[in-house]
C-alpha cells in the first residue's frame, strides 16, 4: 500500500489547446531535461495531422509540487511564462515534445521565417506544411497561429467564402473544430517527493530517448554554469580509453550524490537539489577520479576489459566510493576489495541491492575506509558447485560473466592448439563467438539434451573459431582422444586452464554429460571460492 500522504494520480481529459494555453501562461512548465527542442519538423508535422485526422497522440503526465525544477523559458523560438515562486506549479514529465509542438505551432507570434513553429495546413491537398516565409500564404493555405484567434481565422474563412470556395471554407471549419474539440488523457501527481515520483517518470515517459532520475535531477540542479548530465558525460567519456564509457549514467549519479555526502538511494539523490552548484562541482570532480580509478583496478586486478564484462553495474558503484575514500590502498585493502567483487559477484548479491542494502553497504564502506573494519563487511549467501550446472550461458547474464572473469583469470590456451587464448578479446562481450561448448550443441541435441542444459555453464570454455570449426559436432570421446594421442601430457595441461581436470576429461572420453558437469562444476567452484577467500 502507498504511504497515506501521496495522493492517488487524478486523471483527467482536457483539451489539447488548453494545456498549450497552459504552458505559454505559466501553469504547465517543462523541466530541462533534453537542451532544446529536439523533434524534426516532419515529426511536427505527422503530430498535427494526427490531431486534425483525430487520431490518439498518447496521454500527458504531470507532476503538480512546489520542490523547484528548472524549467524551459522558450520553446525554440517562442517565449513561454516563467514559474511564479513559492507556488504549488504543474510539471509536465511525459509529453513534452507532443505539448511543445502543440504550443509552439498555435502560439508561434510570426517572427522567424525559418522557425519549426511556422506552419500552415494547405486546405485544398489537407496536408501540413512548414514555410519559409513570414509573408501571408495564398487564401487556401492556413497559418496555425491563427486558430487561437477567431476573429483572425474566420476573417480568412469570409475571404474563401467570398471567393465562392465554399468547400475550402467548409474545411477550414472543421479544422478549426478539430483543434478546440481535441481532447488527451491527463494524469496529474501530486504531493510526491522527486524520489517518489523518479521511478514512476522512469516507466511510463515515452519519449524516443528514454528518460530516468537523472534527467529529473538535471531539472533540479540545472544553472547557466552546471549541467547535470554533461558533468555525467563528461565522466563517461574520460573512461572511453578503457571501453568502460558504457557505465549507466544512474549507477554515477549515485557517486555524485554519495560525494557530496548522502548515499546511494533515491532519496539522497533528491537531496542534491538542496546543494550549491560549488559542491555539486566538487562532488563531480571526486566521482571523476574515484571511476578512473575503479576502471583501472577492474582492467588490471579483475582483467575485466570493458563495463559490460562487470556482473553487476553497481559493483563499479560501490568500488568507486571505496576508492573515493582510499585513493590509494595498501596491499591489505587491495585484497579485502577483490575479495569483495569476488564474493558480490559469485554470489549475485547485487541482483537484489535495494534502498536497505544500499545504506547497510554504505556503512560498511564507511567502517572499512577508516580503519573500523579490515574487510568490507556485508552478508553474502555461499554458493556451491550446482551454481555452474544449474546456470545457463547468455551474454546479459551475471554468472556468465563472471564464470568468463574466472577463466580469464586461468590465462587460458585453445585447448587443440595450445595457443594463447587473446583474453581481452574474448571479453569484449559483442557477441559469443569466442565461448563455444566443451561437449557440442549437436551431439547433446542427438542425445535428447534440451538447449537450457546443453549450455549450462560448466559447458562454456574459450576456443577459437577455427578450433570450433574442427570440433564441429563430434563427441568428445572422439576429438579429446585424438588431442590426447596426439600431444600427451601437454594436452591435458592445455585442458586445465580452462578448468577441465582429469575427472572432467575422463567423464568426456566416456561421452557422459552429465559426469562432466559435475566435475568441470567443482574444478569452477574450486577457484571461484579460491578467489572469494571462501
Amino acid at each position: 500500500m502507498p504511504p497515506k500522504s501521496i495522493k492517488d494520480p487524478q486523471p483527467s481529459v482536457d483539451r489539447i489547446d488548453d494545456l498549450a494555453r497552459r504552458i505559454l501562461y505559466g501553469d504547465i512548465f517543462l523541466p530541462k531535461f533534453q537542451r532544446e527542442f529536439v523533434w524534426e519538423k516532419q515529426q511536427i508535422l505527422d503530430l498535427l495531422d494526427s490531431v486534425a485526422l483525430n487520431y490518439p497522440i498518447g496521454s500527458i503526465l504531470l507532476w503538480q509540487s512546489r520542490q523547484e525544477l528548472r524549467s524551459e523559458s522558450r520553446i525554440a523560438d517562442l517565449d513561454i511564462a516563467s514559474p511564479k515562486p513559492d507556488y504549488p506549479v504543474n510539471y509536465l514529465l511525459d509529453g513534452q515534445q507532443r505539448l511543445s509542438s502543440i504550443c509552439g505551432a498555435l502560439y508561434w507570434r510570426g517572427e522567424n521565417p525559418n522557425s519549426p513553429w511556422n506552419v500552415a495546413y494547405n486546405l485544398r491537398s489537407k496536408s501540413f506544411l512548414h514555410l519559409d516565409t513570414v509573408d501571408e500564404p495564398p487564401i487556401h493555405i492556413v497559418r496555425l497561429n491563427k486558430l487561437p484567434n477567431p476573429s483572425a481565422f474566420f476573417l480568412q474563412v469570409a475571404a474563401l467564402e467570398a471567393a465562392r470556395e465554399l468547400e475550402l471554407a467548409g474545411i477550414a471549419r472543421e479544422l478549426f473544430d478539430r483543434f478546440k474539440d481535441y481532447r488527451v488523457a491527463t494524469v496529474t501527481l501530486s504531493d510526491m517527493t522527486l524520489a517518489d515520483v523518479a521511478p514512476i517518470f522512469e516507466r511510463i515517459n515515452s519519449t524516443g530517448t528514454r528518460l530516468t532520475i537523472v534527467d529529473l535531477m538535471r531539472a533540479a540542479t540545472w544553472s547557466p554554469d552546471f549541467d547535470l548530465v554533461d558533468s555525467i558525460d563528461a565522466i563517461r567519456k574520460a573512461l572511453e580509453d578503457k571501453s568502460f564509457e558504457g557505465i549507466e549514467r544512474k549507477a554515477i549519479l549515485r557517486n555524485v550524490s554519495a560525494a557530496i555526502g548522502g548515499g546511494f538511494t533515491a532519496e539522497s539523490i533528491d537531496d542534491l537539489r538542496k546543494s550549491s552548484v560549488g559542491d555539486l562541482k566538487d562532488a563531480v570532480e571526486a566521482t571523476d577520479k574515484s571511476f578512473r580509478r575503479s576502471v583501472d583496478f577492474l582492467s588490471s586486478h579483475i582483467k575485466a576489459p570493458s563495463a559490460a564484462v562487470v556482473p553487476y553495474t553497481n559493483q563499479i558503484v560501490v568500488l568507486a566510493e571505496i576508492l573515493r575514500r582510499i585513493p590509494t590502498p595498501n596491499a591489505a585493502q587491495w585484497a579485502a576489495i577483490e575479495k569483495w567483487f569476488w564474493r558480490t559477484g559469485i554470489s549475485g548479491y547485487f541482483s537484489g541491492w535495494n534502498s536497505g542494502t544500499m545504506s547497510s553497504d554504505l556503512a560498511a564502506v564507511v567502517a572499512f575506509t577508516q580503519g573500523q573494519s579490515s574487510e568490507i563487511d556485508i552478508e553474502v549467501q555461499k554458493t556451491d558447485s550446482n551454481l555452474w550446472t544449474n546456470r545457463a550461458f547468455r551474454l546479459n547474464n551475471a554468472h556468465s560473466k563472471i564464470l568468463a572473469l574466472i577463466l580469464a583469470y586461468q590465462m587460458p590456451v585453445d585447448i587443440l592448439t595450445g595457443i594463447a587464448i587473446d583474453v581481452s578479446v574474448a571479453l569484449s562481450w559483442q557477441n559469443s563467438k569466442e565461448f563455444h561448448h566443451f561437449f557440442p550443441q549437436a551431439f547433446l541435441k542427438s542425445k535428447g539434451v534440451s538447449s537450457s542444459h546443453s549450455s549450462a555453464l560448466a559447458n562454456i570454455i574459450f576456443l577459437s573459431s577455427v578450433s570450433n570449426k574442427n570440433i564441429s559436432d563430434r563427441p568428445p570421446s572422439d576429438y579429446v582422444r585424438e588431442l590426447l594421442d596426439k600431444h600427451g601430457e601437454q594436452a591435458r595441461s592445455w585442458l586445465s586452464k580452462s578448468l577441465i581436470d582429469d575427472e572432467a576429461i575422463a567423464a568426456a572420453l566416456n561421452d557422459d554429460y552429465e559426469a562432466f558437469l559435475t566435475a568441470r562444476s567443482k574444478a569452477i567452484h574450486r577457484v571461484a571460492s579460491q578467489l572469494a577467500s571462501w
